[in-house]
């Protein structure tokens, strides 16, 4: 239906005939956008006709809509352009590896609409997902070997040259058998092994393991490097060997690389970020 014409609320009727032709001949009006009108039908029913939405406006009334964007200077390019001083407020969450800013929220003294959200998602690095996942799982020597060679820039202790070496020890004692192993005074695990060369015995060999390991990994892409220390594991059984590690707090390596971000956040915003989840 036009807003020029007339609703025909009631149906023609020999009584209401005159009624309606003195209506229908009067001259349309043209309805303002943005306000609501109402009228009385002969049938004494209220109609009305709302033109407050968007949809008769030239621009919308108010922003709505959520951001989500990649790193901290896309955060504050949008935050710069759309945070409305005293109705913007930020949040961090790092249950959800989540910075969340409510850029129309409420004021001091008045209310506002929470509508239009800036989401910065964190995104934790290759090199932090490769590690945990691995973290006190227990695995074949060629599967542990190759986690090593192909983590090793990420390696800051041992020396990344003798543990290349261990690796390739690793991969070329598949066919081996071991048979125990010792804690040397330094830490260090010494792993005795038997090459069977005839039937009827065979030849000992040792391999030392180092006490433990220590990473230089940034937790997530906005994070710096950051240290992470963990302890080599292993199991002997049937004489199969089996490798692994345990990382020292890991969840406190994550929170201290979440805690920078949220500073560098705060830096580039000018605002303090509340801990949390927005409304």
């Amino acid at each position: 239906m036009s807003p020029h014409e007339i609703p025909r609320s009631v149906p023609r009727t020999e009584n209401d005939a005159l009624i309606e032709a003195a209506v229908m001949s009067t001259e349309p009006n043209l309805l303002e956008p943005g306000k609501v009108y109402g009228w009385m039908t002969p049938a004494g029913r209220v109609e009305k006709i709302d033109l407050t939405g968007d949809q008769y406006r030239d621009h919308p009334k108010r922003k709505t809509g959520t951001v989500t964007v990649r790193d901290v200077e896309s955060f504050g390019q949008y935050w710069d352009k759309h945070a409305d001083g005293d109705f913007a407020e930020v949040y961090a969450d790092i249950d959800n590896d989540r910075v969340t800013a409510v850029l129309d929220a409420h004021g001091s003294a008045v209310p506002g609409w929470h509508s239009h959200h800036l989401v910065y998602t964190l995104r934790r690095t290759d090199a932090w997902k490769t590690w945990t996942a691995a973290d006190g799982r227990l695995m074949g020597q060629v599967e542990f070997a190759e986690l090593l060679e192909a983590r090793l820039p990420d390696i800051a202790e041992p020396d990344g040259a003798d543990l290349l070496e261990l690796a390739q020890t690793f991969q070329a004692t598949t066919n081996v058998s071991f048979k125990s192993g010792t804690l040397l005074a330094n830490g260090e695990r010494e792993l005795v092994y038997s090459e069977q060369i005839e039937a009827s015995g065979g030849r000992g060999r040792k391999l030392t393991i180092p006490k433990g390991i220590t990473l230089m990994i940034a937790p997530y892409e906005d994070a710096a490097p950051m240290p992470l220390t963990g302890r080599f594991r292993y199991r002997i059984h049937e004489g199969s060997l089996r490798l692994g590690f345990v990382l020292d707090r890991p969840a406190e390596v994550l929170a201290d690389a979440f805690d920078m971000v949220v500073g560098k956040v705060e830096t580039r915003i000018g605002v303090d970020v509340m801990r949390g989840v927005p409304a």
